[in-house]
């Protein structure tokens, strides 16, 4: 089973990331071939100063790296690092109807709401498909909001093999686990673009103190409370042991506490969780040379696969003779 998995360079990432995505990412990389690629491309459409993407790019290495993405199993590369799917996107581009991508969701949701969308937004999906098909890739693993992105693909697959033959593998979309809800420090989901992050690798002074300002109800100290309808013990959860879990959802049904009291434990947990990893993202920030290789080389097995399914592309339609 090949598996592929990108994620956009556009801020560092945070517990929703994490719980959401990464950690289920990782956990598929010991499969027979998996690609993992920082998509720069596609960070484009919204990032769009030099310095912050080029930075945003490296920490999300380091990030990946940090968090348990072995480069020994598995390759990691930069999406721009990777030309032959430039190639492969315009190929794919050429048979993709307009209508097509007029329903796709990211450009629908924008111009209903009266704002102007790019070429590069309109066209995204085409770009992801090539992501895709050029690794051969028969499982990516997404959230729901993504699943469209996988039909695109498998569409824009099966109307080039209809005409040229059987060229592209057909993947099939792998549904991520999102029982575990990463709330933000508002109570609602937890998303950059609603401000309420807490990140991965902040300093544990400032994650602490972005905890201490978690919001929460008015509720006497004295009256009991509901564990499954609290945000503060939904991210606490994450993060403590089956035994921490269920008693601190005893204390929660006693009542008789202060919030300032879950808001310490879920600040240690986060801490001793996160810990080791931070020491680990040091280390590789000190050995910049080591990072650059492994996205090398990550790069190299990957331009040789997208390269193979490129020529098949090519060769399919008559821009390369067989």
């Amino acid at each position: 089973m090949r598996v592929l998995s990108g994620i956009q360079p556009t801020g560092r990432f945070h517990w929703g990331n994490y719980f959401g995505a990464i950690r289920q990412y990782i956990d598929l990389q010991n499969e027979e071939a998996s690609y993992y690629f920082i998509a720069n491309l596609h960070a484009l459409t919204t990032v769009r100063d030099k310095e912050q993407l080029w930075r945003n790019t490296i920490d999300a290495a380091l990030d990946l790296l940090a968090l348990g993405l072995d480069p020994n199993q598995a390759n990691l590369f930069v999406q721009s690092d990777v030309p032959e799917v430039s190639e492969l996107c315009w190929v794919l581009m050429t048979g993709t109807s307009m209508g097509l991508l007029e329903r796709c969701h990211a450009y629908k949701d924008k111009v209903s709401r009266g704002l102007s969308a790019g070429a590069g937004l309109f066209t995204y999906p085409v770009l992801m498909a090539a992501d895709i098909l050029a690794y051969d890739a028969n499982v990516v693993p997404v959230g729901s909001d993504q699943v469209q992105h996988i039909e695109v693909t498998r569409d824009l697959a099966q109307s080039f093999n209809h005409q040229y033959g059987e060229v592209f593998v057909l993947p099939q979309a792998k549904m991520l686990d999102t029982s575990a809800k990463v709330v933000g420090t508002d109570g609602e989901k937890m998303s950059k673009s609603y401000d309420n992050t807490i990140e991965i690798f902040e300093p544990a002074k400032q994650m602490r103190k972005k905890i201490m300002r978690i919001v929460t109800d008015s509720r006497p100290m004295e009256d009991p409370k509901d564990p499954a309808t609290d945000h503060l013990f939904q991210l606490f959860q994450l993060f403590a042991s089956a035994e921490a879990k269920d008693e601190m959802a005893a204390m929660y049904r006693k009542g008789g506490f202060g919030y300032g009291t879950v808001k310490k434990a879920l600040a240690d947990a986060a801490d001793d969780y996160f810990g080791e990893v931070r020491a680990k993202r040091e280390e590789l920030a000190a050995q910049p040379e080591k990072v650059r290789e492994i996205l090398g080389d990550g790069a190299a097995a990957a331009r040789q696969q997208a390269g193979a399914v490129l020529r098949r592309a090519q060769e399919a339609c008559g821009l390369k003779r067989a």
